[in-house]
């Protein structure tokens, strides 16, 4: 991955997604954990937290935002493999660079685009769940924003590697 023709920007994008992908990688635990302990005191000691239950949610979501681009640095992400394992490597890496530029980088760029005026409000706000106890509602709208932001620098940093590394050859797999 440490290709000389691949630019820095890229190793840095990648190098942050992937520390973000391991911290958020823990947080999966922090979230079962809170989930076991909601579990055990709702059970055991009939006792309930509006804002325990709503840091589980928060804690899965900010995993499932963050996780998201660590998915594509890895190569991991979605695809529909019964068609795409049919192709030569060379399509593949063609029809990836295109689906990125065409449907990956402008959903990841609108959805942000559209977040920030929610987080910019809540912010100014303060917005507190409406919940009894319940948590502050505007760092969950900045980490679907971070999110989005994140997957959109990861589309870009996974284009230019990708074009950087040039065409794969006719005969490969």
């Amino acid at each position: 991955m440490a290709n000389a023709r691949v630019p820095a920007v890229v190793r840095v994008i990648d190098g942050s997604n992937r520390l973000i992908g391991r911290i958020s990688a823990w947080m999966t635990l922090a979230a079962v954990l809170v989930s076991a302990g909601n579990a055990i005191s709702r059970r055991a000691f009939s006792l309930s937290s509006n804002g325990m239950l709503e840091l589980q949610w928060h804690l899965f979501a900010t995993v499932v935002m963050f996780a998201a681009a660590w998915t594509l640095q890895r190569n991991e992400h979605v695809r529909i493999d019964i068609l795409s394992s049919r192709f030569p490597l060379r399509l593949r890496h063609w029809i990836d660079i295109a689906c990125h530029l065409v449907m990956l980088l402008p959903f990841t760029v609108v959805m942000a685009w559209l977040s920030y005026p929610y987080f910019a409000r809540s912010f100014a706000q303060n917005e507190v769940s409406l919940n009894a106890g319940g948590l502050l509602i505007w760092p969950m709208r900045a980490v679907v924003l971070a999110g989005f932001v994140a997957l959109a620098l990861q589309a870009i940093a996974t284009i230019i590697r990708k074009i950087a590394e040039g065409p794969i050859p006719e005969d490969a797999p």
